[in-house]
């Protein structure tokens, strides 16, 4: 099945809409981008300070069908050319994943076409397999996110180990409760990303660390959240540099860890806070102290899109890993499930 697979080149509809964005790609081979398009609703959930899962999925079923429209048209195929329809299946919310899925199941069923369901982790990893086109397993992952992170062993294409995860907060959870108390708007990442480049002083922050390869960044929320509190006048400034430093510095020590413990001499990073400039620095500067290659995908592949979800896809399919038309959303999904 594979050999035949290869005899020609394998379109991949991509469809993401696990949170707030809803996106559709057009992917050759897993790699090479043909259309990504993506519809955010940033501006509409702003006023809430945060997503609001209802609105979120009435908005998806709404834009779904026109981003669509413009992703082939963009691409220059028609619905007839594309090999493989592959929607995010979780994890998510769960009425937003699901007006992706019903999406991908409908067409799948009424072209006839093969339907792979994805898992939207996979499709962050994925995301620099678009950016560097040589890039191949194994390595580890560094995948930091809104809703995760963790440490990912990934020996193969579709084959992968969480070693290491947060035990309570994610990174990026973390970002955007700093950022709300110290009175920035959603999404507070980047926000505090471009505050802290004007910091000068640091303030040291408490870090929690484990035996093996686990993350917490409750403590460091905390500890930033009870030190405005005291110094209500602190440099804004200093305070999202100081909080940077500290989770950085908890991602980049873990993640040495698991080189040593691996043996692996290349490190990927993934998901939407890996657009961060002092993380990407201080991974850089890491590469170039271990003599390790650090990748980091494409700023406008960190946060959520169709194409890296085509690209997890288009590896999954040519494994053999096909999903029945019954495919439903899973908003708890793990790496490995």
């Amino acid at each position: 099945m594979k050999g035949m697979l290869n005899l020609k080149d394998i379109l991949v509809l991509g469809i993401e809409s696990s949170c707030d964005e809803t996106s559709v790609a057009v992917v050759k081979n897993g790699r090479e981008v043909l259309s990504n398009i993506i519809d955010t609703q940033i501006k509409i959930h702003e006023q809430f300070g945060g997503v609001v899962p209802e609105i979120a999925s009435r908005n998806h079923i709404e834009a779904i069908s026109k981003v669509t429209k413009l992703a082939l048209e963009k691409a220059k195929v028609t619905l007839k050319d594309i090999d493989v329809i592959a929607p995010t299946y979780g994890p998510g919310l769960v009425g937003a994943l699901l007006v992706g899925v019903s999406y991908g199941r409908g067409l799948a069923f009424a072209l006839n076409k093969p339907l792979v369901g994805v898992n939207h982790l996979e499709g962050h990893i994925s995301a620099n397999y678009i950016t560097y086109p040589d890039l191949k397993p194994p390595f580890l992952c560094m995948l930091t996110s809104g809703g995760n992170t963790q440490i990912v062993h990934v020996k193969d294409y579709c084959d992968m180990e969480v070693i290491g995860k947060t035990r309570d907060d994610a990174i990026g959870e973390a970002f955007d409760k700093v950022a709300r108390v110290i009175g920035l708007t959603y999404p507070g990442g980047p926000k505090i990303d471009k505050l802290a480049q004007q910091g000068k002083a640091t303030i040291e922050f408490p870090k929690t660390h484990f035996e093996n390869l686990d993350f917490s960044f409750s403590g460091i929320k905390t500890a930033v959240l009870n030190y405005l509190h005291k110094n209500p006048e602190v440099s804004k400034p200093d305070l999202c540099m100081s909080f940077e430093k500290a989770v950085t510095e908890v991602l980049t020590e873990n993640v040495t860890k698991a080189i040593k413990q691996t043996k692996l001499d290349k490190v990927v990073l993934a998901g939407g806070v890996s657009a961060n400039t002092h993380i990407r620095e201080e991974f850089q500067k890491l590469g170039k102290e271990l003599n390790i290659k650090i990748y980091e995908p494409d700023l406008k592949l960190c946060t959520d899109n169709a194409a890296m979800i085509a690209s997890a896809g288009y590896y999954r399919y040519i494994n053999g890993d096909l999903s029945e038309n019954t495919l439903n959303a899973v908003p708890n999904l793990k790496i490995g499930e």
